[in-house]
């Protein structure tokens, strides 16, 4: 005779719950996976599973266990900068913010898309006072414009500086109330998600460097902090993208090398961040998920091919000015990058490079028509990339060796030790190759006397440097030690 034993729903809750929490806290599930010598569920593991009921879940510690996909809707073609009156108009836009700056006002870009908002009769303003690499009392500035205005809508027309003050512009109209550092990645400043949807921004990048046409991320210096920062929120992205390779044709040599650097590296780190699932903290609520999640199945496939287009093209482009070809792949590269990074993040070259250009020492990079001393934001972040990925590789070797055959390196019988050599020595020769770079922090005008202030300059950057492989956040004089002898390494490869 058989007996049917039934389990009140209460009970079949705490069950569930149980089994939930050795899922998430004591993973692999089941002891046995785990230990080869343990064949049975004996009282311990029972003991084990009430003190863990018992025991209330440090958030704090737990790994993520999910990734989200963020990025704007994009469209790309040669001369589709003509349809962004339409956009608006289809979007309901009566008054567009048009931002750029005053470089980007003259040129073909700017106005090809005043004649698509004149066509289709949209009311706009135009902003043109960004910076290049901006601060945030350019910022400010901007924004102080924009209120009186009562835009519904954004147009940015620009490089990645444009874009992002175009971002900051949407986003401090939208809620006038905020403090400036409430939004500003944390510790510098609070770090608050953005709750709501901002008006309509669309961006029509005009170098092929930041991506900033698809990410949730606006960057800019901190001047009081000496250092570089920004905000990161899945609702600060555009709307629209429109990528125009017609629209960087105007780009100087050296700009289009430092915009592909930005490119190269936004490939390389978020290929080899930490992978999602490791982690910490797992959020308490989605909408405190950051943009910035790891590596995950998805991101490598735009961070793998937009390194593999970069390391083909770039040089090219740098080479030949009418090498039209090379310019479209590098432009598409870079949103491709941007679609990865932006969801996978970056980490040490770019934690590393905001003190950099913060702490200028005084250096002009060549081919940068800009007033006053300017490291381009593409040159701070490869500048320590042959010493970052030297230090990374130990944690995810053949990804590293993946990285180096994209630069053309036959890594058939190179020995998984060796990883981070090989790669370190691939970018470096390709770096020099490429011309006009500075072969290390020398050249920028840095010496020993400046380490340690450019470590105390990362050191805040804890949302990219907590994807770093290796780095002992945990341990803050670790930490300073390992920063220090990067930079180190840094000042010439």
């Amino acid at each position: 005779m058989s007996s049917v034993v039934r389990i009140s729903p209460s009970r079949a809750t705490r069950a569930v719950n149980l089994l939930r929490t050795i899922q998430f806290t004591h993973p692999p599930n089941c002891p046995c996976h785990s230990n080869p010598a343990h064949h049975h569920h004996g009282p311990s593991t029972i003991h084990q599973a009430k003190r863990a009921l018992a025991t209330p879940i440090d958030h704090s510690q737990q790994k993520e266990y999910a990734f989200e996909m963020a990025a704007s809707s994009i469209r790309f073609g040669p001369g589709c900068t003509k349809e962004v009156g339409m956009d608006l108009k289809n979007m309901g836009a009566k008054k567009v913010m048009v931002v750029t700056d005053g470089n980007v006002r003259k040129l073909g870009a700017m106005q090809r898309a005043i004649q698509a908002l004149e066509s289709e009769g949209v009311q706009y303003d135009i902003f043109d006072g960004v910076r290049v690499e901006p601060k945030d009392s350019s910022i400010k500035q901007a924004i102080e414009y924009a209120k009186p205005y009562g835009a519904d809508a954004f147009l940015a027309v620009g490089g990645g500086s444009v874009i992002d003050t175009a971002k900051l512009m949407n986003l401090y109209t939208t809620f006038p109330e905020a403090d400036f550092l409430d939004f500003v990645n944390a510790p510098l400043g609070r770090g608050l998600p953005i709750q709501g949807k901002l008006k309509p921004l669309i961006a029509v990048p005009t170098t092929a460097g930041t991506g900033s046409e698809t990410t949730g991320t606006a960057i800019f210096d901190l001047v009081s902090k000496r250092a570089k920062t920004g905000i990161a929120h899945r609702n600060l992205k555009p709307t629209l993208g429109i990528v125009d390779p017609l629209n960087t044709r105007t780009m100087p040599s050296a700009v289009h090398a430092a915009s592909g650097l930005d490119v190269l590296c936004h490939s390389l780190e978020s290929w080899t961040a930490i992978p999602f699932h490791e982690r910490v903290p797992r959020p308490t609520n989605p909408i405190n998920r950051p943009a910035y999640q790891g590596a995950n199945p998805i991101s490598d496939i735009f961070s793998l091919n937009a390194l593999r287009d970069t390391v083909k093209y770039l040089p090219r482009a740098v080479k030949d000015p009418e090498d039209h070809e090379a310019q479209a792949k590098m432009l598409l590269a870079a949103t491709l990058a941007g679609v990865g990074f932006g969801n996978a993040g970056v980490h040490l070259c770019h934690g590393m490079s905001y003190p950099i250009s913060g702490q200028n020492p005084g250096y002009k990079h060549k081919g940068y028509e800009v007033e006053g001393p300017i490291i381009p934001h593409g040159v701070s972040v490869a500048v320590s990339a042959p010493a970052v990925f030297r230090f990374t590789a130990a944690s995810n070797p053949e990804r590293h060796l993946q990285a180096a055959e994209c630069f053309g390196v036959d890594v058939s019988n190179v020995k998984r030790e060796s990883a981070g050599e090989v790669l370190s020595e691939a970018l470096a020769e390709f770096l020099i190759k490429l011309g006009d770079q500075p072969r290390g922090l020398r050249d920028l005008g840095f010496g020993e006397e400046h380490l340690d202030a450019l470590v105390e300059g990362t050191i805040p950057q804890a949302r990219v440097l907590m994807l770093a492989p290796n780095l002992e956040m945990g341990d803050l004089q670790a930490e300073r030690e390992q920063l220090r002898g990067l930079f180190e390494e840094s000042l010439r490869y």
